[in-house]
């Protein structure tokens, strides 16, 4: 079932309007404010036929929860994400070799909307989520997008196992990201149609998911950290992809 989120500040909202202005439900804006930038906005929302209301900033504060807003709020529809069906209809109508960044349980909105930019950044084909162990998509994950969510194909599956054997089945070669192996990512050829596996935050590739995985990859660090973030090892592992596939 379908769901509605607030977002806010002319960047998130701009996005919208560029990749997705049907899922706009309404937009509100400060009614003190009157410049040039938000006139242009409301201009083309005008156009596009989008209810619009201007409120007071106590109303935006409501809204936003207090959050730095720009004067600029937007209650958008959020359309229901499709299965591991549609996952398998999307990767077989592919014409160029397939790169798809699996997400394994990441809860933390913040990390979950950088592992979207970095992922629509490096030219992924699509992202796969859990439906049951991933964090919601919110207003929090689609401000960190940076308007990534528009753009990206997502699935959501319910069990992440039989996905990958789907995947495997298709002859996409599936790399899980688990530092506790001593394969280099740099080591493996990810110019191949290839599905990259980034585990949770706190601990990393579940159990079931390491061990469907096709091979196990870590990235090389010289320092005294153990680990990184699970969103810059994302955009790590997924530019070395890209840069391969340029080669």
């Amino acid at each position: 079932m379908s769901k509605s989120i607030i977002i806010f500040g002319f960047h998130a909202i701009q996005a919208q309007l560029e990749s997705n202005p049907e899922c706009l439900l309404k937009v509100y804006t400060l009614d003190s404010r009157n410049d040039k930038r938000l006139n242009t906005i409301s201009t083309q929302l005008d156009k596009l036929g989008i209810n619009t209301q201007h409120t007071t900033r106590q109303q935006l504060d409501k809204l936003t929860k207090n959050q730095t807003h720009q004067g600029l709020v937007a209650e958008i529809l959020l359309p229901t994400l499709p299965n591991q069906d549609g996952l398998m209809q999307h990767i077989n109508k592919l014409e160029k070799t397939a790169l798809i960044l699996i997400l394994d349980s990441i809860q933390d909105p913040r990390n979950l909307g950088a592992c979207l930019r970095s992922a629509n950044a490096a030219g992924v084909d699509c992202v796969v989520i859990n439906k049951d162990g991933s964090a919601p998509i919110n207003a929090l994950v689609h401000k960190t997008s940076a308007g990534a969510l528009n753009q990206l194909k997502i699935f959501s599956v319910t069990n992440l196992a039989r996905t990958i054997k789907a995947l495997k089945e298709e002859n996409i070669w599936v790399i899980g990201l688990d530092s506790s192996t001593e394969t280099s990512l740099y080591q493996i050829d990810l110019s191949t149609p290839s599905a990259i596996i980034m585990g949770s935050e706190s601990s990393g590739l579940r159990s079931l998911t390491k061990k469907s995985c096709d091979q196990l990859a870590m990235i090389p660090m010289q320092g005294n950290v153990e680990s990184l973030n699970v969103s810059v090892a994302t955009g790590i592992a997924l530019f070395e992809a890209s840069r391969q596939r340029l080669n």
